[in-house]
């Protein structure tokens, strides 16, 4: 009886601070409430390979350190390289459990020592070295930036990785000019759509993209000239322009990297910043990764010397996280801000799922079927599908895999803007 009564008071306790929003641990178990720390909610990914890894749980809430900001989270971005670490398809991966995610937007909710220039309440944009799909990160305020007031965090969510990256590689490596021309795959994607604005500030760019042929009707203003992803894009490229052109960004590594390289004019720069011909399924595959470094063509630099060419490689997040150039990529995003003030570029959000559907959110990546970014809104409610179909744990256990035909015939739609 006493023990019947300890749990009916322990129930009654974490009813009223359910209504008082205090983020109970839901259940009776205590391991669910980690000690004393408070909780919050964060996609875990519990071992590398496919949809089924990804959970919803229950975590400790972090606090920030020296140096550090803690930010309540809004929104997050999903990127393909999250596909890639889900599969364990990157060097060094890292180990798991694990929180995924690197880039985020929300509410600054508390400052670590010896943090200046921010404040609480302060609305911002984040780079995080893994761990940004959850309710509550912190991260080095060397990585944290303010967001324009007219800025939503969907917005400041796809803005990062995505223009961060297409400014870097446009203008600090290729040194993009008026006149010029530049040949970008994934033309539809964020990165894809980043690098078109990011031309049309210039005077007199061309731009060729390649996509998938049911994509051409919503973005074929953003780019010059538009090809279908599986079509021999050299020749319509050498069609239009015989000597082909300044820049070509490549994501897709394999054969392409070849065909990139034939397509530049003198002293034209070719530039790799990802491999997604790798990921040709849910989980990692040998046949496509042999596939890909078989088909990249060997470089030669006594041919490149010959030819006037320039091959280079771009990765933000090690250019952030392994190589310490945070300054300057935040006079990256500075530049960026400003443009954005100025209305000439603006973050492209293709949808907004809730956590509970981050599967499939990322199988709207596998597909290819996005235009833009996907957002992870942290505050969104899932559908009633999803709700009913919700994988959330605690860190003291884990939820069966899938069973293969439970997914048949259900499908979730997101919130497109």
């Amino acid at each position: 009886m006493a023990k019947e009564g300890v749990e009916k008071a322990e129930e009654t306790e974490q009813m009223i601070e359910k209504e008082t929003s205090k983020e109970p641990a839901e259940g009776g178990d205590s391991s669910h409430r980690l000690g004393d720390a408070q909780e919050m909610r964060a996609v875990v990914l519990a071992g590398f390979g496919g949809l089924n890894k990804l959970r919803l749980s229950r975590k400790a809430m972090p606090e920030p350190q020296d140096g550090e900001l803690k930010i309540r989270v809004k929104a997050c971005g999903l990127n393909f390289i999250d596909l890639m670490v889900r599969q364990g398809n990157i060097d060094n991966p890292p180990k798991t459990p694990l929180v995924p995610g690197f880039e985020c937007s929300g509410i600054v909710e508390a400052l670590g020592d010896s943090v200046k220039g921010y404040e609480i309440g302060d609305r911002v944009m984040a780079f995080v070295n893994y761990n940004a799909w959850a309710e509550v990160v912190c991260t080095p305020v060397e990585f944290v930036y303010k967001i324009p007031d007219d800025m939503s965090f969907s917005e400041a969510a796809a803005f990062p990785m995505n223009f961060v990256t297409a400014y870097t590689m446009l203008f600090e490596i290729a040194n993009l000019r008026e006149g010029m021309s530049v040949l970008v795959h994934s033309a539809g994607g964020g990165v894809g759509q980043a690098v078109a604005q990011l031309c049309s500030t210039v005077p007199n760019v061309t731009v060729f993209g390649t996509a998938s042929t049911f994509k051409h009707e919503a973005i074929k203003d953003s780019v010059t000239h538009l090809f279908d992803r599986n079509a021999d894009y050299v020749q319509e490229v050498k069609r239009i322009s015989a000597e082909g052109v300044d820049i070509v960004l490549d994501c897709l590594c394999g054969d392409n990297t070849g065909k990139g390289l034939s397509l530049l004019k003198p002293l034209g720069t070719y530039i790799l910043y990802g491999s997604s011909n790798m990921v040709t399924g849910e989980t990692k595959s040998f046949f496509s990764f042999a596939k890909s470094w078989w088909q990249v063509e060997k470089v030669n630099p006594i041919k490149l010397y010959e030819e006037n060419k320039v091959i280079a490689g771009f990765s933000l997040l090690n250019l952030l996280f392994k190589q310490g150039r945070s300054g300057l990529i935040r006079g990256v995003v500075e530049k960026l801000i400003g443009l954005y003030n100025q209305k000439k570029i603006k973050p492209v959000v293709d949808s907004l799922w809730a956590l509970e559907e981050v599967k499939e959110a990322m199988q709207r990546i596998h597909d290819r079927g996005n235009i833009g970014k996907l957002i992870l809104d942290v505050e969104k409610t899932p559908t009633p599908l999803m709700a009913n179909d919700s994988t959330e744990t605690s860190e003291a256990g884990e939820e069966e895999e899938d069973h293969e035909g439970d997914s048949e015939n259900k499908e979730r739609m997101p919130f497109i803007q």
